[in-house]
């Protein structure tokens, strides 16, 4: 039976909540001022006629429209960058602030610096894609575009793990840096019946950028594998990373990452569909005052990043409940599959959930709505009442996932 001892609610200690309390109103400030303000000054931007005017700079430098787009598509890259880079900028420096980053500004220039790379050289590449497939298929370039972005994201979900994600953080296997970890980790995939080989897991350098604890997984087929953070080993004792462990091992076994390829792939149907149907509703009549010659001229493409960046912003809450919904189930999953392996699974589980919140500073009561807009986990104190109180081992009572020994 529960043992009623058990801490099941979320708490900080004053001085912590002061500090997430700040962490919380700025992250929220940040999200929805800062797309507030990339909608208006792309709006402002086009109005003016920089779509144009970009335009024009192209076609004076070369007459052929796939190398104008080599010089127009980066150009709004940047500009979109641009406008996002004093929020990044602020943030960075509240988290240093409060002790959640540790990363040197050297450090995050240079990551910035990667990340700009990789979203000019990628980002011009699918932008020349979909304005030959607007040139080619007016009528059914949104699907042409959706059929082509489905072996894509498989691709990506691959290749991250092996050549982007190493070019941020440094990886290293983890029976190389804790092998008697290693052992603990084993007995808990063989507890859920499956085979996690050590070259599948991973520990990350975090430390040199955060303090707080995390753990996930990621990759596809043959670059799935499980990563856990340095300062997870450093911050919890054995039993809660055996605990958060197991619920990263709940994503592996529920096969998490190819029912959200799959999930997004369907949600990314419908918004390339409304994509078109408001671009071809709204493009003739704005023709003339925003200086769009039509959609398939180059000077539509701020026009086209104004639209993707709202319906991302409709979209946020879609994927974020998804999300909440996987990570829900792996807490499920987590708190069974160490079962038998700690003491107490429902009071490791509430007290890794603690631990977690204090390290990375959440608030013990988020707004709701900010919760279902915003929030891509289940809040802390959610997750820690539902630990100490699941108990599927209860005359009476089943596992939903991890069959009791």
């Amino acid at each position: 039976m529960l043992d009623t001892t058990i801490q099941s609610v979320y708490t900080l200690p004053p001085d912590k909540l002061a500090k997430a309390l700040v962490l919380y109103h700025a992250g929220n400030w940040a999200y929805f001022g800062g797309t507030a303000w990339t909608i208006f000054a792309l709006w402002l931007l086009l109005r003016l006629g920089a779509g144009s005017a970009i335009c024009n700079l192209a076609a004076r430098l070369t007459p052929r429209r796939w190398l104008q787009g080599l010089i127009v598509a980066p150009l709004w890259l940047l500009i979109l960058t641009m406008l996002d880079l004093p929020i990044s900028l602020a943030l960075h420096r509240l988290n240093l602030r409060y002790g959640i980053s540790v990363e040197p500004w050297s450090m995050w220039w240079t990551d910035f610096g990667k990340s700009l790379a990789l979203t000019l050289v990628f980002g011009t590449v699918i932008l020349g894609v979909l304005y030959a497939l607007i040139r080619r298929s007016p009528r059914r370039w949104w699907l042409w575009l959706w059929i082509l972005a489905l072996p894509v994201e498989a691709v990506a979900v691959f290749i991250i793990p092996i050549v982007i994600d190493p070019m941020f953080d440094h990886f290293s296997p983890l029976a190389k840096a804790d092998p008697a970890l290693v052992d603990q980790l084993e007995r808990v995939s063989a507890r859920g019946h499956l085979t996690i080989p050590p070259s599948r897991m991973y520990v990350m350098d975090a430390s040199a950028k955060v303090t707080g604890p995390n753990a996930y997984v990621t990759g596809f087929g043959a670059s799935k594998r499980i990563v856990v953070w340095d300062t997870t080993i450093r911050e919890m004792p054995i039993s809660q990373i055996l605990a958060v462990y197991g619920h990263e091992q709940g994503h592996y076994v529920l096969h998490h990452i190819p029912k959200g390829m799959l999930f997004f792939a369907a949600v990314m149907f419908i918004f390339f569909w409304l994509a078109f149907r408001i671009l071809h509703w709204v493009v003739p009549s704005i023709e003339n005052s925003w200086h769009i010659s039509s959609l398939d001229d180059w000077s539509s493409l701020g026009l086209i990043l104004l639209l993707v960046t709202v319906l991302s912003f409709f979209a946020d809450p879609i994927g974020n409940a998804f999300s909440r919904h996987i990570e829900h189930q792996a807490d499920v999953y987590g708190e069974e599959v160490v079962h038998g392996l700690v003491p107490d699974p429902q009071a490791t589980m509430a007290q890794s959930f603690q631990r977690l919140g204090e390290l990375w500073l959440d608030v013990p009561h988020p707004n709701r709505f900010i919760v279902f807009w915003t929030y891509s986990h289940p809040p802390t104190a959610d997750r820690m009442r539902f630990a100490a109180s699941y108990d599927p081992w209860a005359p009476g009572k089943h596992p939903r996932y991890v069959s009791p020994q």
